[in-house]
């Protein structure tokens, strides 16, 4: 095994904070859209066809419309308004965040000489990474959705910042448990699921939001100007059922890698050690979720507490079972 390059690590650590503060650059322009833009602005807005037909109930009329405008030069495309053309631009900036986190992993792969997430810290950041990116390619099936980038990023951020200072770990060699091209398999496929299923637990969060405001309007309180400026519920219902079923056959795949991995490293393909066992518990619960969206009498609210649930237990499994507990899989990284 290699040294580690510490002026690379530097680099690494570096281009990594400055990932932060380029997300939290876009995340300011994704909330001046969200506040200021016209999308989601439902509770404010009446469409005109609407009007109509209540100027015509109240015994106003038909509504008779204008006459065409003379025939001349066709006029210019208006110019789009600065709200949309901050989140087109924070979009862009969100790339520019991509491309240096993406920029900091490689770095830290070249100082260490490995796949760089053997500890909390680098799981952590490719996690980070994941949960921007499938947002990002979200807006590809979903662009409606592009004014909620804030809410994405806050969490990622606040990932990331725990990564850089609490879970913080020096770029060491790997320890001998972990030199195996296992790791790059089973880990990698891991940390892609579990960031994916963040962003998919955030969409269903609001959409939660949304389904209240839309069932009692008059008592969302305090929700009601969050809500009032969401897609429809069935839109970010449907995002966090793609990203699950997206992330959760990779979820699979990646507990049948660690079951090999635990044959080859210690004899056995499972002990329900506790990092297992929660793993195990994640994969029934996102099971039972995918299944929920498949029975009529589970679909919406109830399979949403579901798909919470399995994310609460990421959580556990991440920080309590790596910080708290002690197993086989205690590779925190952790001073």
């Amino acid at each position: 095994m290699a040294g580690i390059d510490g002026s690379m690590a530097h680099l690494s650590d570096s281009l990594f904070t400055t990932a932060i503060a380029v997300y939290a650059v876009a995340m300011v322009g994704y909330t001046a859209e969200y506040a200021f833009g016209r999308k989601g602005r439902i509770a404010r807005t009446v469409p005109v066809a609407a009007r109509e037909r209540e100027l015509v109930g109240a015994g106003a009329g038909p509504v008779i419309a204008p006459a065409a405008p003379p025939s001349g030069p066709p006029a210019a495309p208006p110019r789009r308004p600065l709200a949309e053309r901050i989140g087109r631009w924070s979009l862009g900036i969100t790339v520019v965040g991509l491309l240096l986190h993406a920029t900091s992993i490689v770095v830290r792969a070249t100082a260490v000489d490995a796949v760089p997430w053997s500890n909390m810290y680098e799981f952590a950041s490719v996690a980070g990474l994941v949960g921007v990116l499938a947002f990002v390619v979200l807006l590809w099936k979903a662009p409606a959705i592009r004014h909620l980038g804030g809410f994405i990023l806050l969490p990622v951020i606040l990932l990331m910042f725990l990564a850089g200072t609490v879970w913080y770990s020096r770029a060491t060699p790997l320890v001998p448990a972990l030199q195996s091209y296992w790791l790059a398999i089973h880990v990698t496929l891991v940390s892609i699921a579990e960031g994916a299923l963040m962003t998919s637990a955030v969409m269903t969060m609001l959409y939660l939001v949304k389904y209240r405001y839309d069932r009692r309007p008059e008592g969302a309180g305090r929700l009601a100007v969050l809500a009032a400026r969401l897609p429809s519920a069935a839109t970010l219902d449907k995002a966090a059922y793609r990203v699950v079923a997206f992330a959760f056959p990779l979820y699979t795949v990646a507990i049948i890698a660690g079951a090999i991995w635990a044959e080859a490293a210690w004899g056995r393909y499972w002990g329900w050690d506790p990092k297992e066992t929660w793993a195990f518990i994640v994969w029934v619960i996102y099971a039972g979720y995918l299944h929920a969206r498949a029975t009529a009498g589970w679909k919406g609210r109830m399979a949403a507490w579901v798909n919470l649930t399995g994310f609460t237990a990421i959580i556990f499994n991440f920080i309590v079972v790596n910080v708290v507990i002690s197993g086989l899989h205690s590779y925190a990284g952790l001073s």
